[in-house]
């Protein structure tokens, strides 16, 4: 039976090669299971290869000699009872479409990629249905939560959730990542859990706009809690359950993102808050901070189904319009007075 929870080792392949996908493999390997990691880039393959390593994403992790990986995805995805998407949301579709042709009907699909694709203001779980068979559709999960790759490669306890509409396929993927140091909890609401691991990174860069401005711990209060009512509303307007924002995919990840030193989203709006231009920022980095394309999508997405988001619109108004960090959060502390919601 499709979802039927289990234990024993099992075959994962694992789409994208980022410190995250690298951290995912990493965990799935140790723990056991047969797991082949796909790069887009030839150099973080040949450096897994011969150093065991990912210099670029992840230096100074060791990566089990029983991980293996390669540049081709029918090579990943093949004959493997589990995949695990963790490219950057932007480039999901393109790697799904490759793999459609390979993954067999039975084969369990995870997405762990965070974001909302902007051209069409998909979210993942929405791309894989327009690219996917119903059969390989059926069962599909989506991880998230509180989980920086380094934390996770470094074996410090971390807990995140798996939301499925099949309750048995959430058990599996439960089962497959469960460790020590790694727990995972159930859901159903997976609209909910895509939207909060996506909406948070947005939050994130008006936290480190407010870091790099040099406020403090209330600015930074203010702007998770009045962010989490944003994330909130929209959320209820895609038909989340707002429940959904309160736990590890929603509160968990904002606090994480919005304080944590490691967070490449609170990184660009501290920068920016410093005074650099998104442009140099983007091109300094190796890494792709979501929240930069996620502000758009999010922006948009607001707009369509009518729903307020003064946050969202300022850091749209940074990232896109060129705005003073200092007068967006002056325009949001002179906003009209109104009662909490």
């Amino acid at each position: 039976m499709k979802g039927k929870s289990e234990i024993r080792p099992m075959t994962v392949g694992v789409l994208g090669s980022g410190s995250w996908g690298t951290a995912i493999a990493a965990l799935l390997a140790k723990k056991g299971h047969y797991v082949t990691m796909w790069s887009f880039e030839d150099q973080v393959v040949q450096d897994v290869l011969l150093k065991r390593e990912n210099t670029k994403y992840l230096p100074g992790v060791l990566l089990p000699e029983s991980l293996t990986i390669t540049n081709s995805i029918p090579q990943a995805v093949s004959e493997t009872e589990v995949v695990v998407s963790v490219s950057p949301s932007q480039f999901v579709e393109n790697s799904v479409k490759v793999a459609a042709e390979f993954i067999d009907p039975d084969t369990l699909i995870c997405s762990a990629s965070k974001g909302i694709e902007t051209t069409t203001l998909r979210r993942m779980d929405e791309i894989f249905r327009d690219n996917l068979s119903e059969e390989q559709f059926a069962g599909f999960s989506v991880l998230s939560g509180p989980s920086f790759a380094q934390e996770v490669a470094a074996e410090l306890p971390t807990a995140v959730v798996v939301a499925s509409e099949i309750a048995d396929a959430a058990t599996t993927i439960q089962n497959l990542f469960q460790t020590t140091y790694f727990r995972v909890y159930t859901g159903n609401d997976v609209i909910g859990v895509e939207l909060a691991g996506a909406l948070k990174n947005v939050i994130a860069l008006a936290a480190g706009v407010g870091a790099g401005l040099g406020y403090g711990h209330n600015t930074m209060a203010a702007l998770m809690t009045r962010g989490l009512a944003e994330m909130k509303r929209l959320g209820a307007a895609m038909g989340s359950d707002p429940a959904t924002f309160a736990g590890l995919a929603g509160m968990g990840d904002l606090v994480l993102t919005c304080t944590g030193n490691l967070s490449r989203n609170r990184t660009v709006g501290y920068r920016l808050g410093s005074g650099e231009s998104i442009e140099h920022i983007i091109t300094d980095m190796s890494s792709v901070a979501e929240g930069v394309k996620t502000t758009e999508s999010v922006y948009e997405l607001s707009q369509r189904h009518s729903v307020e988001m003064p946050i969202t619109q300022e850091v749209y108004k940074m990232l896109k319009l060129g705005g003073s960090p200092e007068l967006a959060l002056l325009n949001l502390m002179e906003r009209e007075p109104t009662s909490e919601e």
